[in-house]
């Protein structure tokens, strides 16, 4: 099993780019989203914080799929 290198974006930093994830282009969207899946996946990162990032990696989530899905579209 392959250890895992410590996470070096912050917590804040990672919260607050998800943040941008309508303002950036589609592959800097991903890394943002790829960024806050290693934080999440971190125990050594507090809940408080896991918590918050997974909120609003779902919120943004939700809005992608809203943008992304017409309303005559099936999913």
């Amino acid at each position: 099993m392959t250890q895992t290198s410590p996470n070096p974006v912050s917590p804040e930093t990672v919260y607050d780019n998800l943040n941008q994830l309508e303002q950036v282009d589609v592959v800097k969207s991903a890394f943002y989203r790829q960024q806050a899946q290693e934080l999440l996946a971190d125990l050594r990162v507090s809940l408080r914080w896991r918590q918050a990032i997974a909120d609003r990696l779902i919120h943004a989530n939700h809005l992608l799929e809203m943008n992304t899905v017409g309303k005559d579209d099936s999913y």
